[in-house]
């Protein structure tokens, strides 16, 4: 082999290794992940298949993201006979984001004033910033059908579209701004969890039309 083959295979080694070290650290870090936005949404619009269904894709996406060994759980809330809080299926905490951020140390933490969910801390699983206000497109409706406290709504009147089983033109479900931006809405939806209720139902088109995209939090609550 001459020469220049020689030093053009030992700095193609060299690189290859140091991909491997930067995968190896990247795996290592999201391994800790206990909290992310999905990334995508069941592409259903609000039908998500339940909470059952909304679990599923938390897990499969975390998966996919290489963060393995913890029980995932929408932070979804239903109505009806069966009433679910969302923030009785999350988990005790503490919880922190793919880039090690803790987003609040408790249930409590997280639905007092000082919690650290913000447009930088609430990241998907794949550690990356999910479009908000002065984005193109406007992403920061998240379903939660929560009010704010974590409980579920009392009544009638649909807040989880269908319990999460609507995709279509009827139906509505609240949801928060992840980025904490709505200033111009009265009264300032500001809420990480319970900003305004979605509008035209409760397709993709519907979601996407109050600034929307199907997504959801996702937490490990074990």
């Amino acid at each position: 082999m001459r020469r220049t083959d020689g030093i053009t295979l030992m700095v193609s080694i060299g690189l290859l290794a140091l991909a491997s070290a930067g995968t190896a650290q990247a795996q290592t870090a999201s391994a800790d992940t206990t909290f992310f936005v999905t990334s995508v949404g069941s592409g259903k619009g609000a039908d998500l298949g339940g909470l059952d269904g909304a679990d599923r894709h938390c897990e499969t996406l975390a998966e996919a993201a290489g963060i393995r060994g913890k029980m995932w759980r929408a932070y979804l809330s239903t109505q009806g006979a069966t009433a679910v809080n969302a923030k009785d299926r999350i988990g005790r905490g503490p919880w922190q984001n793919a880039k090690g951020a803790v987003i609040a140390k408790d249930v409590a933490d997280l639905h007092g004033p000082n919690n650290n969910l913000t447009k930088q801390t609430a990241l998907t699983e794949k550690g990356e910033l999910v479009k908000g206000r002065g984005d193109q497109p406007n992403q920061h409706d998240i379903l939660t059908g929560s009010q704010p406290d974590g409980t579920a709504f009392a009544g009638n009147e649909d807040m989880t579209c269908g319990n999460w089983m609507k995709g279509g033109a009827e139906g509505a479900a609240m949801t928060g701004h992840h980025d904490r931006m709505g200033l111009d809405e009265s009264p300032p939806a500001k809420s990480w969890n319970s900003s305004h209720a979605t509008r035209g139902g409760c397709s993709q088109d519907a979601l996407r039309s109050t600034g929307g995209a199907g997504l959801f939090y996702c937490f490990a609550a074990n």
